[in-house]
């Protein structure tokens, strides 16, 4: 108590100090203005300077922001210049402020400092009197009490008389908010103090008191600036926390707040303050979410929650968001926090009460559903409400999308069923389904209707309410099939995907056809069409089996295509886009389209022929027709799903035929990696004749994509981990047309072909990486059918090798090297020059380092004579070659007679 005391009497001294100098500060400005003053009025007039206009506050009632210390009489004032800017109002959280006149940082900060310092002096007051013991409990709440209405009262007299404070910058600050405010938190700790530590105030007086104090604080900010009104709003929401009571009465509670909301929202309204009204939305927004957390079941009254819910909505739509006087003129915010906060609290109180099972067997989903259509109106009503439409359409979507990830569900991918556990169970509210379509329909007719109004003014809008328009129609269909319908074919759900269908395209024309341009095809008619589109597909798997969906949803893409024709939307592209990555998906899911059991054995004519070759069909007509009406990336889109569709079929022929009827065999054999590889290549040279005729970046980079592929398949398949030698797989009994001849003959004169095609075609590196590819296996067949012709069938590498077949590999590598020379040459190829120097030099390094260990008698001296002789005849041929051509540059450079 010592130490505290000592503490005050310090801290009393030093701002008596403080206050000495500032005042003698204060007294030499004012001698120096008036020196300065007198000097300018003394001038010659032609000389004087115009004296600037002294702004005054415009709102009655505030305290003038600049006095006029010397009186000067408007007729010896000049008048203010014809370009001298208005006075102009500055909200800095306490008083508007008129521009020049405003306070320096430090100034409002020693008054703020000082206000602060007043409530804590009061607080200070009371403590030290109960520690002292000077007056009884009743006294030093009615001291207290009394403090306060001082302090409002001196602040009110502040603002009313202009009373100047002798302290340098008390006027900046706005000395009357500060008295205010200090007032007000004296009369918060009073009432509070009187209810929980005496017990002089019982819970509704306490309540009520408070209220009034906090609701009295919110008015005055009127006057005194939006800080105090959210010191009012403050102290109003932590009131009922405040004050308990034994028997909560709820419905008290949220009459209360809503008074409190109404209240601070019509104050924000009329000096246009954002953050007071957010702020007091989304402490309503708290109270539900509390309500709802912490109020036991027993005692839960869902009319309540719905009271609070439109008492929000009543307040943002009435108070907030009506049209007051000169609002058209006010330029509008892009985004309404205010709205954004309410759309908010409401979603998730929407959510928690259709998605907790306990409320939902005490009838919430009603509320819930009530509050959705609330919503919904107050955003049709209200242009600036367009938050409440997001909210409300994600909450409906989510609502609704709940019964379906209930429980445990489980899907095929590729063979693999993959379970999940979803949420809890919960039961399925009175109504679900009929609450549905009636939200599907006030969708739908008032995204519509609000689309075609300002499809022509504001599209971006227009868009908005066009897509929720869409997707919470289309999405309660679907959610409604998968949790109720039969998931194989419900015909029920598929008419009102049918109808669905119908109406969005209607509504898609009719905004098309009110846009500015007509028939633009704006964001409004896309949203519109995408979900036509989407309720399409839905359509489509309600209505028929697994192979006829598939290929009935490659076949709609061409219906987009074929409306180019008369409507050049920029979405109809996309559309058909959309169909292809559907029938992807779905082959994803189940690459046998049509399940493993009825598939068959039967090759080439099965269920696989029809389910990837007509969507290959449908996906190359719609880009041939894309190409023709609005091209752009869609038609590069679809004629990359062409190509791929296209292999798709053949390669999963190929591997159905292969592998007796198994699509989902472990690994493939040699012989089916053989027949993808020449799928690659021959892609690649369809995809390079389809960019010679019609030029087009997917067939361009296609094509160097399939030859990079098959290079790629090749050196890891055929060489390494498929390579005979390793894996000991059975070569065949014939002799010529085995294994060896699909697995590296027929791959290397394909990338042969396809090399001599591309020369000239594409980058110079791009046939050399072919012809390499085609050198290499051409080496590595004549290598295996020399193994296959000594060993057999199988040609495993453990198998010992014979000094016949050491020597034929010299033999036939020397002359594959020559035969690869010759082609070089012919076809003026610096590439297989180098493979057939690589071959030579390979057949060299063999005879020096492992004939000559490992032959013996005739065959070593054969070995070696025949190295001598191609690399002699090799010597004369390059001779040969090189005076022909120096006998023609010869000829070249002779200059004509």
């Amino acid at each position: 108590m010592f130490f505290e005391n000592i503490l005050v009497l310090v801290a009393f001294a030093v701002l008596l100090a403080l206050g000495i100098r500032i005042q003698v500060r204060l007294n030499r400005m004012e001698r120096e203005h008036k020196a300065l003053l007198g000097f300018v009025l003394r001038m010659p007039a032609d000389l004087a300077p115009a004296a600037p206009a002294v702004p005054a506050v415009e709102e009655p009632g505030e305290a003038p922001q600049a006095f006029a210390t010397d009186q000067v009489s408007a007729a010896t004032e000049p008048a203010p210049a014809a370009d001298a800017p208005p006075a102009a109002a500055r909200d800095d959280g306490l008083s508007p402020v008129a521009v020049g006149a405003s306070p320096e940082p430090r100034e409002i900060a020693l008054g703020r400092v000082g206000g602060v310092a007043l409530a804590l002096g009061g607080v200070f007051l009371v403590r030290y009197s109960i520690e002292a013991g000077w007056f009884g409990p009743a006294a030093r709440l009615t001291l207290a009490a009394l403090f306060g209405l001082v302090l409002l009262a001196a602040g009110e007299f502040v603002r009313r008389s202009g009373f100047r404070m002798p302290v340098e910058g008390a006027a900046g600050a706005y000395i009357p908010a500060i008295l205010t405010a200090a007032g007000a938190f004296s009369l918060f700790a009073t009432i509070y103090a009187a209810h929980a530590v005496y017990g002089f105030v019982g819970p509704s007086a306490a309540f009520t008191l408070l209220g009034v104090v906090g609701i009295g604080t919110v008015v005055l900010s009127l006057l005194h600036g939006q800080a105090l009104g959210g010191l009012g709003l403050l102290g109003s929401l932590v009131t009922p926390v405040l004050v308990a009571s034994k028997a909560p009465n709820h419905w008290a509670l949220f009459v209360f707040l809503a008074i409190v909301l109404a209240a601070t929202v019509a104050v924000a309204r009329l000096r246009l303050w954002t953050m007071p009204a957010t702020a007091a939305f989304a402490g309503m927004g708290i109270w539900i979410l509390l309500y709802l957390a912490t109020t036991p079941e027993v005692s839960m009254n869902f009319n309540v929650v719905l009271f609070a819910a439109l008492a929000m909505l009543a307040v943002l739509a009435v108070l907030w968001l009506g049209n007051a006087v000169g609002e058209e003129h006010r330029p509008e915010r892009p985004i309404d926090a205010a709205s954004v906060a309410t759309a908010i609290f409401l979603a998730v109180a929407v959510l928690v009460l259709c998605n907790t099972s306990a409320f939902l067997a005490a009838g919430s989903f009603a509320r819930g559903a009530a509050i959705l259509v609330a919503m919904f109106t107050v955003a049709f009503a209200r242009r600036r409400a367009l938050p409440l439409l997001f909210g409300s359409g994600v909450a409906v979507l989510l609502v609704y999308a709940r019964p379906v990830l209930s429980g445990t569900w489980s899907f095929g991918v590729s063979g693999e069923d993959f379970v999940f556990d979803g949420f809890s169970v919960a039961p399925v509210p009175h109504r679900f389904k009929s609450v549905g379509a009636f939200l599907a329909v006030l969708f739908l007719a008032g995204g519509a209707w609000k689309a075609r109004r300002y499809v022509a003014a504001l599209p971006a809008r227009a868009a908005f309410w066009a897509g929720w328009a869409a997707a919470v129609p289309v999405a309660v269909i679907v959610c409604l099939w998968l949790a109720f319908g039969d998931p194989g074919r419900d015909y029920h759900y598929a008419a009102f995907a049918l109808l669905a269908i119908a109406l969005l395209t209607a509504m898609a024309e009719g905004l098309a056809r009110a846009e500015v341009p007509p028939l633009g095809g704006g964001h409004a008619v896309s949203c519109a069409l995408v979900g036509a589109g989407v309720a399409a597909l839905a359509f489509l798997h309600m209505a028929f089996d697994s192979i006829l969906t598939t290929i009935l949803v490659g076949l709609a893409a061409v219906l987009p295509a074929l409306a180019t024709r008369r409507r050049s939307y920029p979405v109809l592209g996309w559309l058909c886009l959309g169909a292809a990555l559907a029938v992807l998906v779905r082959c994803a899911v189940d690459p046998t389209i049509i399940g493993v059991a009825a598939l068959g054995t039967m090759p080439v004519f099965n269920a696989l022929l029809p389910g990837y070759g007509i969507p290959a069909l449908a996906f190359g007509f719609c880009a041939w027709q894309l190409a023709r009406t609005t091209d752009g990336r869609p038609r590069l889109a679809m004629e990359a799903a062409a190509v791929l569709f296209a292999l798709l079929t053949v390669g999963m022929l190929v591997r159905h035929a292969m592998n007796g009827g198994i699509i989902d065999a472990a690994r493939p054999t040699l012989a089916e990696q053989a027949i993808y590889t020449l799928m690659s290549l021959g892609a690649g040279a369809v995809l390079l004749a389809l960019d010679r005729k019609s030029p087009s970046p997917v067939m361009r980079y296609g094509s160097i994509g399939f030859g990079i592929l098959s290079v790629a398949m090749a050196v890891l398949q055929h060489f390494l981990l498929l390579d005979p030698l390793f894996t000991n797989e059975s070569t065949g009994r014939i002799t010529f047309f085995n294994l060896l001849f699909l697995g590296y003959l027929l791959p290397a004169l394909a990338a042969g072909g396809l090399a001599l095609y591309a020369r000239g075609k594409r980058p110079p590196w791009y046939p050399a990486m072919l012809g390499l590819l085609a050198a290499t296996l051409a080496f590595a067949y004549a290598t295996l059918s020399v193994r296959r012709w000594f060993q057999g069938e199988f040609i495993g590498l453990w198998k010992d090798f014979t000094q016949l077949e050491t020597y034929t590999y010299s033999a036939v590598w020397l002359l594959l090297g020559v035969l690869v020379l010759v082609l070089g040459v012919w076809q003026r190829s610096y590439v297989l020059r180098v493979a057939s120097a690589v071959l030579i030099a390979a057949a060299v390094l063999k005879v020096f380092l492992i004939d000559m260990s490992e032959l013996e008698g005739v065959l070593r001296a054969l070995s070696f004579m025949g190295l001598g002789a191609a690399l002699i005849g090799i010597g004369l041929f390059y001779q040969r070659l090189l005076r022909r051509v120096g006998s023609a540059d010869a000829a070249v450079l002779t200059p004509p007679a």
